[in-house]
């Protein structure tokens, strides 16, 4: 089974899944991952808005629109070659902040499109997604910075940067946030590089930062 079909049916389990998650009602609720299978860049924010509960695309409000755009723009990278998910699946309402119980319902889900992606590098889109990964640090300090880490037995690059909406609230947030995409090919170009040597990853923040 190919691994879009393998993602379809991933999706086809949470809608099945409604009345027993979180948030949703029904299955229309669900806004699913976008983007290609075989992606070497994955990005994680943390739940979909209005705008994407309405369309059932990730992204695709104000802060969606900057993000594909300086991604576009800024970074050079083509939509065609990214996939892009949520920690969280539906929604939470007055678009508030996911609680950590939600978080914890939706994981599975994540978890198991993280393992069908397998990418290269992962890009947290603000603090929910970020401490998925690394749970104890503050964004501000980390922000743009490769880490190397050890998650669920396997290996990961992660990238943490600011979600698009923060950064459209706050001038200084947005500039960093654009200069984190922007050095994203030369870190993939890095990460394909060495990710065969893991205790090498270290070393980026010498060749890139």
């Amino acid at each position: 089974m190919s691994k879009l079909n393998q993602l379809q049916q991933l999706y086809q389990e949470l809608a099945d899944q409604a009345a027993k998650l979180p948030l949703a009602n029904s299955a229309s609720d669900f806004v699913p991952g976008e983007g290609n299978p075989d992606a070497e860049i994955m990005f994680i924010g943390e739940a979909p808005g209005y705008h994407e509960s309405v369309e059932h695309r990730p992204f695709v409000g104000k802060s969606g629109k900057f993000f594909r755009q300086t991604l576009a723009e800024s970074a050079q990278i083509s939509e065609k070659d990214i996939y892009i998910s949520n920690v969280v699946k539906v929604r939470p309402p007055d678009n508030r902040d996911p609680s950590p119980a939600e978080i914890k319902a939706y994981k599975p889900f994540l978890d198991k499109e993280i393992g069908l992606i397998q990418p290269a590098i992962i890009v947290t889109l603000g603090r929910f997604s970020m401490a998925k990964f690394l749970p104890e640090v503050k964004i501000s300090q980390v922000h743009g910075r490769l880490h190397a880490v050890r998650w669920e037995g396997r290996r990961l690059f992660v990238l943490p940067t600011f979600h698009p909406a923060a950064a459209l609230r706050n001038g200084r947030f947005r500039e960093l946030f654009v200069q984190d995409l922007t050095k994203l090919p030369k870190v993939l170009a890095w990460v394909k590089d060495h990710e065969s040597n893991f205790a090498l990853a270290d070393q980026v923040k010498a060749t890139l930062l």
